[in-house]
């Protein structure tokens, strides 16, 4: 168990069940997906959930925030909000109304003599239909820029999603733009193959394991159909299913973290610019 005032480093080395959440098996799902996310992504996040406003952090936003973030996780929000809710408010307000929100170029200040510039990127995390909590992710302003010039080179990159939990799908997608990429999803290979052939993508990101057509009939279906397609893989059964492909791709193992996606598409960005 993390020591008082610590940040968790992950969902399973932490006691949760002291905690206001409680023990993880009794999460909802969208609060498991949007945890395993923040607690494996490099950058500095922080998540807002339910109607208690429960806080939870990674070890990177603990580390930038020092002592003056609280109990975390597990304690509700304290009286002074924290300093990217408080800088961001705005937009954190609007995605509790549902919007997905980028507030750039924000000056966030802790009070510990850590200030800096940041992109705010708000997600709103949705159960039953409604908004039950926000994750916030403080990217570098820096981020930005380094996503527009490459969108110079070779345009926005452009991924189409294909992953049949819904829940997982939105977060995917959300985080993929907020990196700086466009992204669409769907749950079926068919409405994939509607959506391939509506609209020019450079990557298809897509499960294994899918209702109706396996995603490798899907990706040899696509690249059939779009020779130039670059496809990544996800698979809880590892590379077992995709030994014989007759064309390049990507895998990565589930629970991938979302830098390893993060580099198969700077991968892929690389391959672009080089004209292959």
């Amino acid at each position: 168990m993390s020591a008082p005032g610590k940040p968790a480093p992950s969902v399973s080395t932490y006691d949760w069940s002291t905690s206001t959440v409680g023990d993880p098996s009794a999460w909802p799902q969208p609060l498991r997906i949007a945890a395993g996310l923040m607690f494996n992504t490099p950058l500095p996040m922080l998540l807002q959930w339910g109607p208690q406003s429960v806080l939870l952090c990674n070890e990177a936003y603990g580390a930038l925030a020092g002592p003056g973030y609280g109990r975390v996780p597990g304690g509700s929000v304290p009286a002074i909000m924290p300093p990217p809710l408080q800088a961001g408010q705005e937009g954190a307000a609007r995605a509790w109304r549902g919007e997905a929100v980028q507030v750039a170029g924000v000056t966030v200040n802790f009070g510990n003599a850590s200030v800096g510039q940041y992109d705010l990127h708000f997600t709103p995390l949705l159960q039953d239909g409604a908004v039950a909590g926000v994750l916030c992710m403080l990217a570098p302003a820096t981020a930005a820029e380094a996503s527009a010039a490459v969108a110079e080179e070779i345009g926005t990159l452009n991924v189409l999603v294909v992953e049949d939990n819904l829940d997982s799908q939105y977060l995917v997608c959300e985080m993929l733009k907020a990196f700086g990429y466009e992204a669409d999803g769907v749950a079926h290979p068919d409405d994939a193959l509607a959506r391939l052939a509506a609209g020019r993508y450079h990557v298809l990101f897509t499960d294994v394991s899918l209702p109706g057509m396996s995603g490798v009939d899907l990706a040899r279906e696509a690249m059939r159909l779009y020779p130039h397609l670059k496809v990544i893989f996800a698979s809880g059964y590892g590379d077992m299913l995709l030994k014989h492909l007759d064309f390049p791709y990507q895998s990565l193992q589930k629970p991938y973290e979302l830098d390893q996606l993060q580099n198969a598409l700077n991968q892929v960005g690389n391959q672009l610019r080089a004209g292959a």
